[in-house]
């Protein structure tokens, strides 16, 4: 069986191989293509979101491969078109956002992910962007840096609420959301939930964790449901002085009003690691706004969600091999 080990700058190629040699041993003829993501951001290929534009390479490397592991490569109509030997593409991400589902449904092509792979990165992640608004450690390093002394950081107006014995609101609770909650609790922090899809103490509507909470952070997918879920209204109705943290999907949040809020001093603080445009565009109001904290989308970046990734999606080419169901089908 011939595979393709697509893989980039952070589930390398040399991951992709080592899982496939633990999982499958002895069984695949392995192909490499290596994506140039993150040197190159990625973007819309085709009709796919967040893939790194290579259809013309992919479709010449997929010629004659059975299987292909991936991060960013585009599993486009055209490139499925090209590839009549292509039975299973493996993508190693939490979401297979980068592959047209339903056209690989019509081409008998399986797709399958690699659900909570990030999911402790983006919680610890989280918890650090959490203390870090909060505290307002970066601004407080810059001053620092700069060789200016702030002792008006100390001052009562301008110091922050800890998260012992405040309300934390987590909006998703999934993998990341529910290790974010579990964290939380070891803060001494009482935690809210919204979230349709789960039952669990502590879960209310979301206007409730909006109003009763000094701390929300974002843990929900990008769906007709959630995009924009989070706008003016919704930032108004925060207690004064709250903290909002999205390390979840840019599409989620109205930026211009976190921006107004920030202004206006109704947030004390916000962080975020995702954006309605990546790169965020110069001239941005992000880029000035003041207590902003920022990060280029790395909250799932680490080590272990690279070596993860690569084991999950490993795990389901061999279940391939031996002809058994495989564990994360996307399905349309």
């Amino acid at each position: 069986m011939r595979v393709l080990a697509a893989g980039d700058h952070f589930v390398r190629n040399s991951l992709l191989i080592d899982a496939l040699r633990r999982e499958v041993p002895g069984e695949v003829d392995v192909r490499e293509l290596t994506l140039p993501w993150p040197v190159e951001p990625f973007g819309r290929v085709g009709e796919v979101d967040e893939a790194s534009d290579v259809e013309d390479e992919l479709i010449e490397a997929l010629r004659g491969v059975e299987v292909c592991v991936t991060q960013m490569a585009p599993l486009t109509k055209r490139v499925l078109d090209a590839s009549p030997d292509l039975r299973l593409f493996c993508v190693s991400r939490g979401g297979p956002v980068n592959a047209n589902l339903e056209a690989a449904k019509a081409a008998g092509v399986a797709v399958t992910f690699a659900p909570g792979r990030n999911a402790v990165a983006t919680a610890e992640h989280t918890l650090a962007m959490l203390l870090a608004a909060t505290r307002r450690i970066p601004q407080t390093h810059n001053d620092l840096a700069g060789g200016v002394w702030r002792g008006d950081y100390y001052m009562y107006d301008n110091v922050g609420p800890e998260l012992d014995g405040n309300t934390v609101g987590l909006v998703g609770y999934g993998a990341i959301g529910r290790r974010v909650a579990r964290m939380l609790e070891g803060f001494g922090a009482d935690v809210l939930v919204y979230d349709p899809y789960v039952d669990v103490p502590g879960k209310v509507e979301l206007d409730e964790l909006l109003r009763r909470s000094h701390f929300v952070s974002l843990h929900a997918r990008a769906t007709p449901e959630t995009i924009g879920m989070i706008g003016a209204a919704q930032i108004a109705a925060m207690p004064p002085g709250s903290v909002l943290v999205n390390c979840a999907r840019g599409a989620l949040l109205d930026y211009d009003a976190v921006c107004d809020a920030l202004d206006s001093g109704h947030l004390f603080g916000a962080a975020m690691d995702v954006f309605p445009e990546e790169p965020i565009p110069p001239g941005s109001r992000l880029l000035t706004t003041p207590n902003l904290i920022m990060t280029p989308h790395l909250a799932g970046a680490s080590k272990q969600t690279a070596m993860n990734a690569a084991s999950i999606v490993a795990a389901d080419v061999a279940r391939y091999v031996r002809g058994e169901p495989l564990a994360h089908v996307a399905t349309v």
